[in-house]
């Protein structure tokens, strides 16, 4: 009796507690990682919460974005601004301008999308490079992938 209850404790924790160190319940934040290494200083962190709009609805889900020490956009070729960018692969994709602090040399980029009503599993989060007069999107500089966020 005594081994069936140890196997069925080690089973428990061999099944069971991988999934539900990776399942994380709203808010949820995570950190973003420039894809280009030499970026060394460049972070970014995402925000993930509900939240209730007015008129009164639903909760809906929302996406904050910080970027900080970000090149300035120009540096990458006919770029003027980022973009934050979420998608869930194969099913549906949100972007969002950011916006630039008043700082001369290295502004803060911050951006945010409230209307989002899928789950949040599997979801890749960048901050992609982005030309506003003809709308649009370079390549991602920082990025990271939610298992779940409930």
């Amino acid at each position: 009796m005594k081994k069936l209850t140890l196997v069925i404790v080690l089973s428990f924790i061999v099944l069971v507690y991988p999934y539900q160190a990776n399942a994380s319940k709203m808010p949820c934040s995570l950190i973003l990682e420039p894809i280009d290494k030499h970026l060394k200083n460049a972070k970014d962190t995402a925000l993930i919460y509900k939240v209730q709009l007015n008129p009164p609805s639903f909760p809906r889900t929302n996406i904050s974005i910080l970027g900080v020490h970000l090149p300035k956009p120009s540096s990458y070729g006919r770029y003027d601004g980022y973009e934050g960018v979420a998608s869930v692969p194969n099913e549906v994709s949100w972007r969002f301008r950011m916006y630039p602090t008043p700082e001369d040399e290295s502004p803060t980029w911050a951006g945010r999308f409230d209307l989002i009503t899928v789950d949040m599993k599997n979801v890749k989060i960048q901050i992609r490079l982005s030309n506003s007069k003809t709308e649009k999107l370079g390549p991602p500089i920082l990025q990271a992938r939610m298992a779940l966020c409930k």
